[in-house]
Formats: C-alpha cells, sequence, structure tokens
C-alpha cells in the first residue's frame, strides 16, 4: 500500500494507536480515500482542523452519516472540537433535521463522551426563559438578517404566522442564543446541515446571505464545503457551492 506520510500522520492525529478494520478488507479503497480525504483534500485549502471538524460533524448529521459520524466524534475530539461545542452541533440540527433524524446522533454524542470519563449533563448553555426566548430569537434574526426580520415572529398569513412565531422563538430564541458556539459558528453548521440534506436550496441561500452577513465570506464556505466533499459527494457539493457563488454574486450588489 502507498498511503501517503501525510495522511499516515493527519490519521495518526485523528485516530492514534488505532488500525482500521477495513486496512483488512477493504486496502485498495482505504489508499484511495485516504490519500484523496486526509492529504489532498486537506491540503487543498488552509481552513484550520478545529473547523473543519465543527463542519464535518454537522454535515454527518445533515446526510444521516451515523457510522462515519461516531468515527468522526473520535477525530473531533483530537483536534479539540470540545464536548460542549459537540452537544451545540447536535442541539441545533434538531431545528433544521428534526428530533426523528437526530436521535441517534444525540445518542451516539453521549456514549462517545461517557466512555471519555465526561460527566454528563454538560455545564448548561441557555441564556433564555418561557418569557423573553421570542423577543430574544427575534433580536438574533434582526442581528444576522437584518432590519427587515424586525417583527417577524408576527408576520405572515394567518394559517401559518404560528411558523414564523416558532422561527423565532424556538429555532433562534431557544437555540441560537445559547452559549458555546458563536452565531459566526452557527451559521457556518447551519449551512452544512442544509447541504448535506440536499433539496433545501431555498433555505441553504438565506443561510449562506446570514454566513455572509456575520463574517463567513464566500472564500470561507467554499473551503469549508470542499473540506465536507468526501463525506457528501460532489452532487451536494457542486449544488452547494452553485448557491453560494449565486448569493455572493447578489450580495455584492447589496
Amino acid at each position: 500500500m502507498t498511503i501517503s506520510n501525510f495522511a499516515k500522520k493527519y490519521n495518526e492525529k485523528m485516530f492514534p494507536n488505532h488500525e482500521s478494520k477495513l486496512l483488512k478488507t477493504d486496502p485498495e479503497f482505504v489508499e484511495l480515500f485516504d490519500n484523496f480525504t486526509f492529504d489532498e483534500v486537506t491540503n487543498q485549502n488552509d481552513l484550520d482542523g478545529h473547523t473543519k471538524f465543527m463542519a464535518v460533524l454537522a454535515t454527518l448529521i445533515g446526510c444521516q452519516g451515523i457510522d462515519e459520524y461516531k468515527l468522526m466524534l473520535e477525530a473531533a475530539y483530537n483536534f479539540e472540537v470540545t464536548p460542549i461545542e459537540m452537544k451545540e452541533i447536535v442541539y441545533q440540527s434538531v431545528a433544521y433535521l428534526g428530533i426523528g433524524r437526530v436521535r441517534p446522533f444525540l445518542d451516539a454524542t453521549n456514549y462517545f463522551l461517557t466512555q471519555k470519563g465526561i460527566k454528563l449533563p454538560l455545564e448548561g448553555q441557555s441564556t433564555t426563559n418561557k418569557d423573553n426566548r421570542v423577543e430574544k430569537g427575534n433580536e438574533v434574526q434582526v442581528k444576522i438578517f437584518g432590519e427587515g426580520m424586525k417583527g417577524f415572529q408576527n408576520s405572515g398569513d394567518e394559517d401559518t404566522r404560528h411558523i414564523n412565531y416558532w422561527l423565532a422563538g424556538n429555532c433562534f430564541g431557544d437555540y441560537y442564543t445559547r452559549t458555546g458556539l458563536n452565531y459566526k459558528q452557527r451559521e457556518m453548521i447551519t449551512v452544512c446541515f442544509l447541504l448535506a440534506q440536499g433539496g433545501c436550496e431555498t433555505q441553504l441561500k438565506s443561510h449562506i446571505l446570514g454566513n455572509f452577513n456575520v463574517g463567513n465570506d464566500k472564500e470561507f464556505l467554499i473551503k469549508v464545503v470542499s473540506q465536507c466533499m468526501p463525506f457528501i459527494g460532489y452532487p451536494r457539493t457542486l449544488n452547494a457551492i452553485n448557491c453560494i457563488k449565486e448569493v455572493a454574486s447578489k450580495f455584492k450588489t447589496v
């Protein structure tokens, strides 16, 4: 086998003293995948490992890659993604995928952290309560998407206005107001949830704009998508890049 020295060292950092079972059953595949993912792709840009593995975890939740997610928890941990950051990624994903798809990832994360000797529950990160969550959530919407979002919770047709109310109070008021991740990180992982699902291009474009508004520029998002490509494949990667470029071309004219 001719796995590159860089890929070997990167694997050792992700998984110290671990030997993949696939080395015995699928050595040719391991050579192809590791040389590409953990050498060529990794060296394509300068995205730091901590950010990369936060994005990878969010992407794997988005594409429902539970087995790979379990493996990448170890890699993320060794690239200093903290237990709180792991939990915040999973918690926020519920707003974009629903608990039906997220439960296995929450269970996997809890098991991983327990195996690491980390006591659960972790320190609480909530900053809102039932009385102010809608107001505080809308304030976050305005900070990320602009003054046009002011009062969003009361907008829309009467028969669907409750969804806008929930978006303000639940998606943003319950999750985005939490400590543990900042707005730039939260908008990045949201893009990862959406691009990995596919079929969410309308929402993806909205959150690409949100990323631009909080300081995650076009070049940064393309770096993120590029590092996640081996985990989601080319079609969804290319769709995401097209959305980034489309929003960027309009963003420059605003």
